[in-house]
């Protein structure tokens, strides 16, 4: 997965420069997203990578699931993608070309899991702090762990703020065995 991840990064940023120097990171970000789930059928991988069906066969299934104002733009780096071999990399430029997408607009996915369902209230003052904090526009996704006892936790990117009861009884459990 690391390789892939590697592999998928120049492709991303190729993808995303193009789609942000012509107004269209919307159009690419939903052509990546929606190849990416596609790609992402066992099936389907297995069509794609198979030797015995043509490269341009293997570009024009693909292009076909697209709209057609997608057009040439995208199936010109699909073509680049099976010259290399690296269709099968989708899901993970798709997922480079977000992060790079989230980056340029300033823009983080926060996860936040509690306790307890947060209302509406408690989610926009929680992303109004975090805004202050981390000076970027926030998405907030919510889940539900009655495990946590109380308090949340926070993940945004590679950040985590665990701030529930039972990672502090965690810790403290940490600290007297110590």
């Amino acid at each position: 997965m690391a390789e892939l991840l590697t592999v998928a990064r120049p492709y991303a940023k190729a993808a995303f420069e193009y789609a942000r120097d012509h107004e269209a990171l919307d159009s690419w970000s939903q052509a990546l997203s929606f190849l990416s789930a596609a790609v992402a059928n066992s099936d389907f991988r297995r069509l794609l990578g198979s030797p015995k069906l043509e490269n341009d066969k293997k570009v024009a299934l693909l292009s076909d699931m697209l709209p057609e104002q997608q057009g040439d733009d995208l199936s010109r780096f699909l073509d680049t993608l099976a010259d290399q071999g690296r269709l099968t990399a989708l899901p993970f430029i798709a997922e480079q070309f977000e992060y790079l997408r989230a980056e340029h607009e300033q823009r983080v996915e926060v996860t936040v899991t509690s306790a307890y369902e947060l209302d509406g209230e408690q989610q926009t003052k929680l992303a109004g702090a975090l805004k202050k904090r981390l000076n970027r526009e926030i998405s907030i996704t919510t889940q539900v762990d009655k495990s946590l006892i109380g308090g949340v936790i926070l993940r945004a990117g590679d950040t985590v703020i665990d701030g529930s009861v039972r990672g502090r009884l965690n810790r403290l459990s940490e600290a007297l065995t110590a």
